[in-house]
């Protein structure tokens, strides 16, 4: 009988403690742990996932961690509270950190790749002469001649290591150049020249459109391996 008894005053004390806690503090209570949770949650991400989502995983761990921070005001014990919530935060700190690491990784190495329109652009007409604006106000009828037959003989020399993309580049540029040539036919092409630039067009159109249509045929197989 006495032992029941004992056992029944532990009770009422364990009852006793617990209710020494108020509904708001029990309530702060789950708030930070749910903060915590997700802290581990979040910090076994994989960087590169977490890259990919990062803006919705800052967003949420902004509203949780204002939630834990404002649950604060209803513990006893702010400490040791406090304790956990900045434990919580260092693991997503170092989460934070590698994904801007990734990210900067991403950017220089971006920036140090260089545009391969431009590369073939600088290869067919010079260094910097045409942008992507594809701007032949420097072609003129002195040298628009020696413009088609640089264009020439750079696709000539080079036609067996292009891509589909490099020939659609390619064949922009070409397009462009031909639309300047109705300008500078206006500014006084000579007949000699006009008949030289018709002969190189001549070569190189059924040429392009041969090395064209293989390698369209080179990456529909590569496809379909």
């Amino acid at each position: 009988m006495k032992t029941n008894y004992l056992l029944s005053g532990f009770a009422v004390m364990a009852l006793g403690f617990a209710s020494c806690k108020s509904d708001g503090e029990q309530k702060a209570e789950k708030t930070v742990d749910s903060y915590e949770k997700y802290a581990d949650s979040v910090s076994s991400v994989a960087v590169a996932d977490a890259k990919t989502n990062w803006a919705a995983i800052e967003a949420e761990y902004s509203q949780r961690t204002a939630e834990a921070e404002a649950a604060l005001a209803e513990f006893k014990d702010k400490a040791a509270a406090e304790a956990r919530i900045e434990k919580a935060k260092a693991k997503y700190t170092e989460l934070k950190t590698q994904v801007d690491a990734e990210v900067a990784k991403t950017a220089t190495a971006a920036s140090t790749t260089p545009d391969r329109k431009q590369v073939l652009r600088d290869s067919y007409f010079g260094a910097g002469k045409i942008g992507e604006d594809m701007n032949f106000s420097w072609v003129n009828k002195d040298n628009i001649l020696k413009v088609y037959n640089d264009f020439y003989n750079e696709f000539d020399a080079n036609k067996d290591s292009y891509s589909r993309e490099d020939f659609d580049e390619i064949k922009a540029m070409y397009e462009a150049l031909d639309a300047h040539k109705n300008t500078v036919e206006k500014e006084g092409l000579s007949s000699r020249d006009n008949r030289k630039i018709a002969e190189l067009k001549f070569k190189f159109a059924p040429k392009f459109k041969w090395e064209r249509m293989g390698a369209k045929a080179e990456e529909n197989a590569d496809a379909k391996k």
